[in-house]
Parts: structure tokens; C-alpha cells; sequence
């Protein structure tokens, strides 16, 4: 760890289990996966940026620390819990003299990913890559199922190593995974006025963007997520959550209505009908307006003109 002066971030990379747990003064009982309590941190960790080479998952007890993505702080207060994958960047910064924050969390490694279940399973828990406002706001039944998760992942790691441990951890690591998956949507659900206001507005700036008769790029998923200061994951979870549709297919379908009234009321070539949508490559712009209506723009327009 790279220590700096008071006003930076100290620097920690954490490429493994053993890492994290030397930077709070834990013990490490298996080399891919740990159980944390940070109350029984033994090393004082103020004000930290932590470049994550590990899965991670916590839940905050106390609201004596803050928690950022990139500048942005996390959704994070008490009873809720934030998760990370390997390749992001946290800071952490305590509000009082106190080792660490009153939170538990689960560490594991990416190397018991492989060969099991969770493995297979791992890239459709998208909220691995939710932050800023995205955190998970527990219920107290749903944080007693956390609790209880965790501590049976405990429990095995107490126990001797032999053939079964590798799949009865992971398998235990998949049903916490699969409860938090449960819980976003209850979330999602419960969260609907925000929710059904943010699509909204997605909708509202989609067609602002196409009030300009030439656009010099197809906006992406990426573009409407950052207008509300969401990451893109959730951004999209949210909105086939609202909708039914995907983000995608709803950015899609609208850039093919506007074709198709540029192909009716105008006679317009269909290359720079393309390149006014913001396509780099007409025949790109052509196999979208097919997969959605059935027909080519040609095809299209000459139904419509007769």
C-alpha cells in the first residue's frame, strides 16, 4: 500500500483475499474467499482507494463512513449493501477516529468461479457493476436471509478443507448472489414513482435527440444512463423492469419510427437517411429497420408510396 499525505488517498491494490484482510489486520482461513466483520479490524484504514482484483459484497450496519465511485458516493446508508467485481476502483473515507465501519461483508476470489455453477452464473448478476445511487436497501426480513447466508459460508470456512469445500462454498456463494437478485427486483418494484420518472425522462431525451434532422452518432445506452447519473447496468435494469423492453430496444424502435417517417415524407436517399440517424454504415441502418419491421427501407418505402 502506497501511503500519502493526510488530504490523498492512501492506494491498496486487491488482488487477493489476503490482501483486504492484511489491510485491516484479519485473519485469513481460505485463500479464496473470506467472511468479513470490519468491527473486528485491528488496523485503522481512514481514508483509503481500494483497486478491487476480487469480488465483494458488504452490508453496513452504521453510517460512519462514505463510500465513492469514482466522485460519486454510494447509495449508502445504514442497512444497505453495495457490491464490486474485480477491475473497480472504491474510496473509502471514515467520518470519525474509527477503525472501520460497524459492516460484514463476503470476499471470493475469481479463481472459484471456475468449473461450478457459479461460474456459469456469475455475469447474469449484473448489479455487480451498479454504483453511485444503486445500492441495496435491505428489509429487515431480507437482512436477517443476508445475515444468515453469510454466516453459513462462515461455518464451512471453519471447517477443514477437503473435496466437498470448493462446491459447498460456491454453491452457499450463489444462493446469497441469487437472494440479492430477488431483492433488486423487490426493490425495483417498490422504488416504481422514481423509477417510472427516470424512464420518463429516458423517453422524453430520446426524442429530443432526434428533433435534430441530422445526428452525427446513434446515441447509446451509455449516453441516456449518464443523463441520470446512473451506471449502465442498472440504467437498463431498470427500464426493462418499467417497461418490459430492454433500453436497447427502446432506443431501436424509436430511431426506426423516425424512419419511418422520413422515408414517407421525404425522397430522400436511404444511405443519408441513414447517416442523419447518426449511422456510420447504411447497410447497419438497413439490417435494424429489417430485424424490426420485416421489411427492408426499400422494401418500405414502396408500399407506402403505392
Amino acid at each position: 500500500m502506497e501511503k500519502k499525505n493526510d488530504k490523498e488517498y492512501a492506494v491498496a491494490n486487491l488482488a487477493s483475499i489476503d490482501d483486504y484482510n492484511k489491510l485491516y489486520g484479519l485473519p485469513t482461513l481460505h485463500p479464496l474467499v473470506a467472511v468479513i466483520d470490519l468491527k473486528k479490524a485491528t488496523k485503522v484504514v481512514n481514508r483509503i482507494k481500494m483497486e478491487y482484483g476480487i469480488y465483494a459484497l458488504f452490508l453496513k450496519n452504521n453510517s460512519n463512513c462514505r463510500v465513492l465511485y469514482g466522485r460519486e458516493p454510494y447509495d449508502y446508508q445504514e442497512g444497505t449493501v453495495t457490491s464490486f467485481s474485480p477491475g473497480q476502483i472504491i474510496g473509502v473515507e471514515m467520518k470519525n477516529d474509527e477503525l472501520a465501519s460497524d459492516a460484514i461483508g463476503l470476499l471470493f476470489h475469481p479463481d472459484i468461479l471456475y468449473g461450478t455453477p457459479l461460474g456459469d452464473k456469475i455475469n447474469q448478476f449484473r448489479y455487480f457493476d451498479y454504483s453511485q445511487r444503486e445500492a441495496l436497501h435491505l428489509s429487515d426480513t431480507e437482512r436477517a436471509l443476508f445475515v444468515e447466508c453469510v454466516e453459513k459460508i462462515n461455518q464451512e470456512l471453519q471447517h477443514p478443507v477437503d473435496h466437498h469445500s470448493a462446491s459447498v462454498i460456491s454453491a452457499n456463494i450463489l444462493v446469497l448472489l441469487e437472494y440479492i437478485d430477488r431483492f433488486y427486483d423487490r426493490q425495483f418494484i417498490t422504488r416504481h414513482k422514481v423509477n417510472s420518472d427516470i424512464v420518463a425522462n429516458f423517453e422524453r431525451q430520446l426524442r429530443e435527440y432526434y428533433n435534430d434532422p441530422h445526428c452525427d452518432v446513434v446515441p447509446s445506452v451509455a449516453y441516456f444512463a449518464g443523463k441520470s447519473n446512473l451506471t449502465p447496468g442498472y440504467f437498463g435494469d431498470l427500464v426493462k423492469k418499467e417497461t418490459g423492453i430492454t433500453a436497447q430496444d427502446t432506443i431501436s424502435r424509436h430511431i426506426i419510427n423516425v424512419a419511418c417517417q422520413r422515408l414517407s415524407a421525404t425522397d430522400n436517399d436511404i444511405s443519408i437517411i441513414a447517416y442523419d440517424l447518426g449511422f456510420q454504415y447504411p447497410q447497419h441502418f438497413s439490417r435494424l429497420f429489417k430485424r424490426i419491421t420485416g421489411q427492408s427501407p426499400t422494401e418500405y418505402r414502396k408500399i407506402r408510396s403505392n
